[in-house]
């Protein structure tokens, strides 16, 4: 069992400010603002190449902002004393030294952050890597258990806060249930958990508050009540120039969409007659949360670039 976190001094919140990142002349982030709650998880979604990756690394000093700032525990991750004894991260599973053992590998970094040699053990059972497992090399581990592994690695200092990118991926469906259920202990017993993934599903499972990313932007956040509550409306027109300056006119803000569509945030008399104004012809006039909070994703984060970098499938188009 994961004990609860221990309640040190610090806020338990995870914070970002503004955060902006430009790579190779490309905004590849661009003034990302979020707060997450102690005794929270929070998700983070977004389609890969999003800026998720790119976030999460600005958050714990491996990507430097061009803009913007990043808080845990109320200061920067790198002004922590052993930052591992009150933050775990897991941003890339196969990141781990292939020619040692797991429980070898997992002792080592006991030893750096001065854990007892006891906790190895306990973890090793906690995340389901059993004695052969844990003799094996990380080499000769399949993703999941690699990703296991690293879970264990960012609990091994009994954190406060965890920092956890698409921790999901290659794991079956227990071990998404299995780890569902271990963050969502870790949460309730008084810790911060910011989790990404571009699986809405995994994360509408477990998470809180859902943060939705595209194209570098965040393009809503909040509760699941409050994301469709407050999701607007979808207007779709053959002149979407027109329907541009008809909203910009109404003082209505809106989003892309899927095709020739917009998210707007207002009812829809209030684009309706927005619309009628400008002398736009809408071909769909319709409230966004009819169909649900896949459907938002999907019009929030539809078109939107992939611009991060450290996305696998980004890294051999970016210097």
């Amino acid at each position: 069992m994961v004990a609860a976190p221990a309640g040190r001094e610090g806020d338990g919140m995870i914070e970002s400010e503004g955060l902006t990142k430009r790579l190779g002349g490309k905004t590849v982030v661009s003034d990302v603002t979020f707060r997450c709650e102690t005794g929270t998880i929070t998700g983070f979604l977004g389609p890969n190449g999003a800026g998720k990756s790119t976030t999460m690394r600005m958050l714990v000093g491996l990507v430097e902002p061009d803009a913007g700032e990043a808080r845990i525990l109320g200061g920067r991750y790198r002004d922590l004393p052993n930052p591992g004894r009150r933050v775990g991260i897991l941003l890339d599973a196969s990141a781990q030294h292939a020619g040692r053992r797991g429980r070898e590998a997992l002792a080592v970094s006991a030893r750096v952050m001065g854990v007892p040699d006891e906790r190895v053990e306990d973890l090793l059972a906690l995340v389901g890597l059993d004695e052969a497992a844990a003799r094996r090399r990380v080499g000769a581990y399949s993703l999941g258990m690699r990703q296991r592994l690293g879970l264990a690695h960012a609990l091994l200092g009994d954190p406060e806060v965890l920092i956890l990118d698409e921790p999901a991926n290659g794991l079956d469906p227990e071990g998404m249930r299995w780890m569902r259920g271990l963050l969502r202990g870790f949460a309730d017993r008084g810790g911060t958990v910011l989790l990404s993934s571009h699986l809405l599903v995994e994360v509408e499972a477990v998470a809180d508050r859902m943060m939705i990313i595209g194209g570098g932007r965040i393009r809503a956040q909040g509760t699941r009540a409050e994301l469709l509550t407050e999701s607007g409306t979808i207007a779709e027109a053959d002149d979407l120039a027109g329907l541009d300056a008809a909203l910009e006119r109404a003082g209505l803000t809106a989003h892309p969409a899927t095709g020739d569509g917009r998210l707007v945030e207002a009812d829809p008399d209030a684009v309706a007659r927005a619309a009628m104004a400008g002398g736009v012809v809408l071909r769909r006039l319709a409230p966004s949360d009819d169909a649900g909070l896949e459907r938002l994703f999907f019009e929030l984060t539809a078109g939107a670039p992939q611009t991060d970098p450290t996305n696998p499938e980004l890294a051999g188009a970016t210097a």
